[in-house]
């Protein structure tokens, strides 16, 4: 196995009131290219979205969340963006937004494995103990 490999990483935050400023992580992209490797994963915790604010529209976050997997993953599902190159597409993904799904900032680090290092970052920046439901 040869490694390590260079990553950059980025947590996804739920941001349900913009104007506050408070977010929970409910998500983390990995891009390694050394391994051509790009994907997210996601964790839909409906109780602790609902604490944060009980009007959010749940459905549709969770909806909007589960488009990062597929443009991670390219081709027609992931429509225009898709055809973007990797680096591209996190680029993208990354990119500052007024949303309420917004970016930390990047972080870089090295791992001889970018899935497993995806799947540590999630329990560790995400889940943290929580009994929660991962996608992507």
């Amino acid at each position: 196995m040869r490694g390590p490999y260079l990553y950059d990483y980025a947590i996804l935050r739920l941001v349900p009131r913009v104007e506050r400023e408070e977010f929970l992580n409910v998500g983390v992209i990995l891009c390694c290219p050394g391994k051509r490797f790009l994907d997210a994963r996601i964790v839909v915790d409906v109780e602790r979205w609902r604490a944060m604010d009980p009007s959010l529209d749940i459905e549709d976050s969770a909806a909007q969340l589960a488009s990062y997997p597929l443009i991670c993953a390219g081709g027609k599902s992931a429509g225009p963006i898709g055809k973007l190159s990797q680096r591209e597409r996190f680029n993208w993904l990354i990119a500052p937004k007024s949303t309420i799904i917004q970016t930390s900032a990047v972080h870089t680090g090295w791992c001889s494995d970018p899935e497993l290092m995806l799947d540590h970052l999630l329990k560790s920046m995400v889940q943290s103990g929580q009994g929660s439901k991962s996608t992507g």
